[in-house]
């Protein structure tokens, strides 16, 4: 039951393509924006699209996988933990940020989404 504590799963589109980087002790990193889309009808009956980013980052091997399989436009399941972070900003401001560290992921064709819902 640990593993259910801090559990993040989207299904959503890469915005871009993955940033790949590698840390000053060799491990590598990739961070990507993803989209997720979700709809419903106001008060007035009026359908409202509502579109959430996501800023997902892979670690390790994790990161090699998603240069290798992942664009923009990619639509992808994943899995992963809410990591909140803070740091200071170039203008001196402390920012504060929240991160899906990725576990695992699948790419999806619509196909497969209909089949998950």
């Amino acid at each position: 039951m640990n593993t259910l504590k801090n559990n993040v799963q989207l299904i959503g589109n890469l915005g871009n393509d993955p940033e790949i980087r590698e840390t000053a002790g060799g491990k590598r990193m990739a961070r990507m924006s993803v989209a997720t889309n979700d709809s419903y009808r106001n008060q007035a009956g009026e359908r409202i699209d509502d579109t959430q980013w996501h800023t997902v980052v892979a670690w390790g091997k994790q990161a090699d996988l998603v240069q290798g399989m992942l664009r923009k436009g990619s639509h992808v399941v994943l899995q992963g933990r809410l990591v909140h972070r803070s740091f200071e900003g170039r203008d001196g401001q402390k920012r504060f940020m929240t991160e899906v560290v990725m576990n695992e992921f699948q790419v999806m064709d619509r196909k497969n989404e209909e089949e998950l819902a």
